[in-house]
């Protein structure tokens, strides 16, 4: 009875704070799109929904009946074997069902959850619970990160939530240290996850790689050391970029990392509590992968791979995910940390590990069919709902992305 009362708080807890991250938004707010990888808010509210809906209420809730016939064509998002699906690049052109009908559709499929998951669920519906748990947490992340590309875009720069904790102007006296390095001897490790507790498809087998003698920083990046790169010319100095990355910089016009803006010879950048000044402490964020490898070469280092990350992390303390709305930014990192405030762009390719092989059934399009023509990040950041992440955590994004929070921590050999 214990594990069913625990299950059903922890349901409710990620399904409330999805709400909760969509209450400072109007209607109209809810249906805007940025940019075809982004979307509305409405959109995920609904979909984190369908996901239940699809997966668990229609194949094993007893005489569930659908709240919509038109929901499972708006709301799936990928998957083939589920049906025909919306075109994503459209989303925001939906303007019904509104956000008060996507709320009674939350409400509808949580009053039928509630009975499956206080009824036990059996050994093919509790493994489903979870993943529609995990995959409400990761839109969690996506509904945070699109929220600000799309309000990013208004010219007033409105604010998603005031910042009570973030500094308006940087601080001397509270300036970060210079980052450290972890050594590592190399040789042969385990990486992926041993099975143990909930792990997405990807993040195992668990299987041996070697690895040569290196060093991982202690510490992201920072916005000052950011800054420097700029002013080196990092931007206009091809010999430091991939040639798709030199491609993007040209055709695009990038010169600072995303939200940045240079106002009077110094640097702002749009946060979802409002513009304020560039804090040089603070962890640089919301760049590519080709800024990332970029500023390492400059920098004389390199990026991790994946399994040098995982060496090192592994036996950190994972600490800096989403627990409060306030801010929903990076903060400094006064010590040495691995997990939190930005993800970090690694060197290596999303592939699947020795041995992996996807789940039956539609929900095997979770991760397997994605593995192409992405990086791998490491380590979690600030919109990272709180308990979502681990040392495993294997997350991806096309090398051009810039609208996660993503940002680097670099490698060398030793």
């Amino acid at each position: 009875m214990g594990a069913v009362t625990n299950l059903l708080e922890r349901y409710g807890d990620i399904r409330s704070l999805t709400e909760r991250l969509a209450e400072p938004l109007s209607a109209e707010d809810q249906t805007v799109q940025s940019m075809p990888d982004v979307s509305p808010t409405k959109w995920h509210r609904a979909h984190t929904s369908w996901f239940f809906e699809t997966f668990i209420l229609r194949p094993f809730g007893a005489g569930y009946e659908e709240f919509h016939p038109d929901f499972a064509f708006l709301f799936n998002s990928y998957y083939e074997a589920a049906g025909p699906r919306y075109a994503r690049s459209q989303r925001g052109c939906v303007s019904r069902p509104g956000c008060a009908e996507v709320r009674e559709y939350r409400r509808h499929v949580d009053h039928h959850m509630e009975q499956v998951i206080s009824d036990g669920p059996d050994e093919r519906v509790a493994p489903l619970v979870e993943l529609g748990l995990n995959h409400e947490q990761q839109h969690q992340e996506l509904l945070v990160m699109d929220i600000k590309h799309v309000l990013s875009m208004s010219p007033v720069d409105p604010v998603y939530r005031p910042s009570r904790s973030s500094r308006s102007t940087p601080n001397p006296a509270a300036a970060v240290p210079a980052a450290d390095w972890v050594e590592h001897d190399g040789g042969l490790v385990e990486v992926g996850h041993d099975g143990c507790g909930f792990a997405y498809d990807n993040e195992g087998p668990a299987h041996a790689v070697h690895l040569a003698p290196f060093a991982l920083a202690d510490r992201l990046v920072t916005c000052g050391d950011w800054m420097e790169f700029v002013d080196a010319g990092g931007y206009r100095r091809p010999q430091l970029w991939l040639s798709d990355g030199w491609a993007a910089v040209q055709t695009q016009g990038w010169e600072a990392p995303l939200y940045w803006s240079r106002v009077d010879g110094g640097w702002t950048v749009y946060t979802l509590g409002g513009r304020r000044l560039v804090d040089p402490d603070e962890p640089v964020c919301h760049v590519s992968y080709y800024e990332a490898d970029a500023f390492a070469a400059w920098a004389g280092a390199r990026l991790p791979t994946e399994f040098e990350w995982e060496a090192v992390a592994a036996g950190q303390p994972v600490s800096g995910q989403l627990s409060s709305l306030d801010g929903v930014h990076p903060r400094p990192q006064h010590q040495a940390s691995f997990y939190g405030e930005a993800w970090a762009w690694t060197s290596s390719a999303y592939q699947p590990y020795p041995g992996f092989a996807p789940v039956a059934g539609a929900v095997g399009e979770y991760n397997g069919k994605f593995m192409v023509n992405q990086q791998v990040l490491r380590g979690g950041c600030c919109a990272t709902p709180d308990g979502h992440i681990r040392p495993t955590y294997r997350n991806f994004f096309p090398a051009s992305a810039r609208w996660p929070f993503a940002g680097v921590r670099l490698a060398k050999n030793v």
